[in-house]
């Protein structure tokens, strides 16, 4: 059951073919420096850019999916793959050997028929995300189902996050099976939210924030300190090189609170004050940068633990940008080792970015319920969608 999933949920531009949780093959446009100058995602630009890219994109990962099962098979990728070539005649040489594999392996201009009988399903992001760059996913995925006649899925990217931690290799690796029910924490630049995974397709939002999120706070921080977008990959440089120190005990919010929701826009107002009164501490941007890291981390890791208490679920499961974070795993490892439990999260670094792979993941356990569109003209972007 092959699906090819579209993601454009914000400013990367990602198409992925999957069969079952195996993803054959996997594409992402990054738009990363098209709005580092501005200091954050604009939407205007993501949406030309998505517009710009997206045919680009899945005809890249078509021949990806077309070199995998016709190309590499055949004797003459198998030789090249092997490395050196030995020539088997005078007009034969490793060079034009070469040469004629790469022209080869990059043409498919027209790939109607490899669609047509390859791909089984359509699947694409309704939404959370950003509005205008949701539509050019559903725009396409919509053009592609009524063009190759195949029926449509909506997946909601929240549910990809959760299902990051469960997708494989094309060869099927890392073989994980599923043991409901999951403590799920999805966090990342617009969400910062627990979610009980009771069973596939099946969860109940226990805890969510009331304002900013995680990665959001992490952004704004780097920001304030001049270091750029996106901030989190910074801020986690700088917090290391200082041992990840706490110098300056920035406020933790909402831990007092019974329920499990956050807070962060209190934290980013805090951190804001500060510079601003003590502009000679600037300079002190790598221990900044840590205390700040710090501040997010142990409200993160303290409300897990209350979640803990509260299920009774020990079993975790954490996805979204923030997770990619080295010093976040292992605070969340750190936890769960206290109540005998275990955290998994997305099995490769791409995974915890947006990607379609994961969208695609989602789409093979709907269609197995038969969760297909109904009215493919009515399918709309839901910029602000829940689980």
């Amino acid at each position: 059951m092959n699906i090819l999933a579209i993601d454009t949920s914000c400013d990367e531009t990602s198409v992925a073919v999957t069969d079952g949780r195996k993803v054959l093959s996997n594409v992402i446009y990054s738009q990363v420096l098209l709005h580092k100058k501005w200091g954050g995602v604009v939407p205007s630009i993501a949406k030309r850019a998505h517009e710009e890219r997206i045919d680009f994109v899945v005809e890249e990962s078509l021949k990806k999916l077309y070199h995998q099962k016709n190309l590499f098979t055949s004797e003459l990728a198998s030789r090249l793959s092997a490395g050196p070539v030995t020539p088997r005649s005078s007009s034969e040489s490793e060079g034009s050997l070469r040469r004629s594999f790469a022209q080869t392996s990059t043409r498919l201009t027209n790939y109607s028929d490899f669609f047509a009988n390859k791909i089984d399903y359509i699947a694409v992001t309704q939404g959370p995300g950003l509005a205008v760059a949701l539509e050019v996913g559903i725009k396409k995925a919509k053009e592609l189902a009524k063009k190759y006649q195949k029926k449509l899925i909506s997946v909601n990217h929240l549910e990809g996050h959760i299902y990051s931690v469960f997708v494989q290799n094309s060869k099927g690796n890392p073989k994980r099976d599923f043991k409901f029910p999951y403590l799920a924490l999805i966090v990342s630049g617009g969400h910062t939210e627990f979610v009980i995974f009771k069973n596939h397709l099946e969860y109940e939002i226990i805890g969510q924030t009331l304002d900013d999120a995680a990665g959001e706070a992490l952004d704004k921080a780097a920001k304030l300190l001049g270091l750029g977008y996106p901030g989190g990959p910074v801020i986690e440089r700088l917090a290391y090189e200082v041992g990840n120190v706490d110098s300056h005990s920035f406020p933790r919010p909402m831990l007092k609170s019974k329920d499990l929701n956050f807070s962060f826009s209190g934290l980013k107002t805090s951190f804001y004050y500060f510079l601003k009164k003590n502009p000679n501490k600037t300079s002190e941007v790598k221990l900044l940068a840590s205390s700040f890291q710090e501040a997010v981390f142990d409200t993160l890791i303290k409300k897990t633990e209350k979640a803990i208490k509260q299920t009774g679920i020990n079993r975790l499961v954490v996805g979204g940008g923030v997770i990619a974070n080295k010093r976040l795993r292992n605070l969340m490892r750190s936890l769960v080792k206290k109540y005998q439990g275990e955290v998994l999260f997305p099995t490769y670094k791409y995974l915890t970015g947006d990607n379609a792979a994961m969208i695609g993941v989602v789409a093979a356990y709907k269609a197995e319920k038969g969760l297909f569109v109904e009215d493919i003209d009515q399918l709309d972007r839901i910029p602000r969608m829940n689980l």
